[in-house]
C-alpha cells in the first residue's frame, strides 16, 4: 500500500455554521458552500454512506489553509451516522482520509491486514476528475476513507503555501486510546496499512503517567502520537478524555505554520486563547538547548515552547480547548529543519494541559 498523505479530515458536528465559523474567524480557515448529500462528489471523498455513496441526511461545509482539508458534516436526519456520533462522543474527529495511488490495492491490503471493509471502492466524476474511495475501520469510532484522485486533473489541494495564510499543512494527529490497548493499535496499524513504530517515551506529570508511541507510514507522510494512560498510577488528563470522549478518539491536530509567533499573535488577536507555559520553564531554556533564532524574551510574550533535535529546531503551543466536553484542540508546531516531536517539550506541553484541566478534575466534571 502507498499511503501519499491525509487528503482530509472529517469532523461530525451538531452546528454546522457555528463550527464552520470558529475555524475560519479564529483560525483563518476558507470554507466553500454548504453542500448538502446529493449524488455525485460533494466533498473530497464523501460523505460516505453504503457503498461509499454520499449519505443521505446530512450537509457538510470543506474548509481550506494551505495543504489542510478540513470537512465538517453535521446530520439532517436522525439515521444519518453523524447524529450517533455526536450523541455519544460530541463534536470530533470522525475520519481520517488517507490519500492513495490506487484505492483498489490499498482497500484490499487494510482488509486483509485486519481493518473492517465499511464502504468498497466506487469511483465517481467530481468536478472534471475522476475521484476513487472506499472506507475501512480505524481505531475506536474512527474510520479511514482512501481516496485516490485523477491526477490528469491535477490536485487543488496541494497548491502552495498563501501569503494570507497562517498555517500550510497537518503535522499530526494526537490519538488516545484505552489502557491496555495502545500494542494492539500499534500492530493493527502496522499490518492493515504498513506504519512503523518510531518513536516512543513515558511521560510522568504529577501523580499521572502516560505512555507516548508514535507511528507513521513508510514516507513518514502521516503521523500518529497515540497516548495511553498508566492505570497503575492516578487518574490524569488521558483518563479524563476517555471518560469524557466516551472512548478512544482524536485529543488534538497539530498545524503547522511557517511563523508560530506570528501565528500566535495573530490568532490571539481573533480570540483564540492558548496555555501557558509551565513557570520557570523560560528561564533554563537557554541554558538547556544553547540560542535560538527566536528570542527567548519573544517566546515568553507569546507562550510558545522550543526544542532541538539533530536535524533542527521546533516550536509549539497548546491552544484551549473550546469543546463542550473540553475534549478536542489544536497544537501549532513550526518546524526549522526538526523531524522528531519535541521530546524535550511533551512533559512541559502536559504540565501545561494538567495545570488547566486539573480544577476541573478534581471537582468533579471529567
Amino acid at each position: 500500500m502507498t499511503i501519499l498523505g491525509i487528503d482530509h479530515v472529517e469532523f461530525y458536528v451538531g452546528d454546522l455554521e457555528k463550527s464552520a465559523a470558529v475555524l475560519c474567524r479564529g483560525f483563518g480557515f476558507r470554507a466553500g458552500a454548504a453542500l448538502p448529500s446529493s449524488p455525485g462528489c460533494a466533498a473530497p471523498g464523501g460523505p460516505a454512506g453504503p457503498g461509499g455513496a454520499p449519505a443521505a441526511g446530512s450537509q457538510s461545509t470543506l474548509l481550506r489553509q494551505g495543504r489542510i482539508k478540513l470537512l465538517l458534516t453535521a446530520a439532517s436526519a436522525s439515521g444519518h451516522p453523524a447524529a450517533d456520533f455526536v450523541q455519544r462522543h460530541g463534536d470530533g474527529v470522525a475520519s481520517i482520509a488517507f490519500r492513495t495511488d490506487d484505492v483498489r490495492q490499498a482497500f484490499e491490503a487494510a482488509v486483509a491486514g485486519g481493518a473492517q471493509a465499511i464502504a468498497a471502492p466506487v469511483f465517481a466524476e467530481c468536478e472534471g476528475r475522476l475521484v476513487g474511495q472506499a472506507v475501512v475501520s480505524g481505531f475506536g469510532d474512527v474510520t479511514h476513507r482512501l481516496v485516490e484522485h485523477d491526477e490528469r486533473a491535477g490536485d487543488e489541494g496541494s497548491a502552495g503555501h498563501r501569503e494570507d495564510e497562517l498555517l500550510e499543512a497537518l503535522d499530526h494527529a494526537a490519538i488516545c486510546v484505552r489502557p491496555g490497548q495502545l500494542e494492539a493499535v500499534v500492530r493493527f496499524y502496522r499490518e492493515a496499512f504498513g506504519f512503523t513504530h518510531t518513536f516512543d517515551e513515558r511521560i510522568e506529570v504529577g501523580g499521572q503517567a502516560m505512555i507516548s508511541k508514535v507511528i507513521q507510514d513508510r514516507a513518514g507522510a502521516v503521523t500518529f502520537t497515540l497516548l495511553e494512560p498508566d492505570p497503575e498510577r492516578e487518574p490524569g488528563q488521558i483518563d479524563q478524555f476517555l471518560i469524557a470522549h466516551c472512548g478512544a478518539g482524536v485529543q488534538h491536530l497539530a498545524l503547522r505554520t511557517p511563523d508560530i509567533v506570528g501565528a500566535v499573535r495573530t490568532l490571539s488577536g481573533r480570540g483564540v486563547e492558548f496555555l501557558a507555559a509551565p513557570a520557570g520553564y523560560y528561564r533554563s531554556l537557554e541554558g538547556r538547548l544553547g540560542a535560538f533564532p527566536i528570542p527567548v524574551d519573544v517566546l515568553r510574550e507569546v507562550n510558545v515552547l522550543a526544542d532541538r533535535d539533530q536535524w533542527g529546531r521546533l516550536f509549539q503551543i497548546f491552544s484551549h480547548s473550546t469543546h463542550e466536553r473540553r475534549t478536542f484542540f489544536f497544537e501549532l508546531i513550526e518546524r526549522q529543519g526538526a523531524r522528531t516531536f519535541g521530546t524535550g517539550n511533551i512533559r512541559a506541553l502536559y504540565e501545561a494541559l494538567y495545570e488547566e484541566q486539573t480544577p476541573r478534575f478534581h471537582d468533579g466534571d471529567g
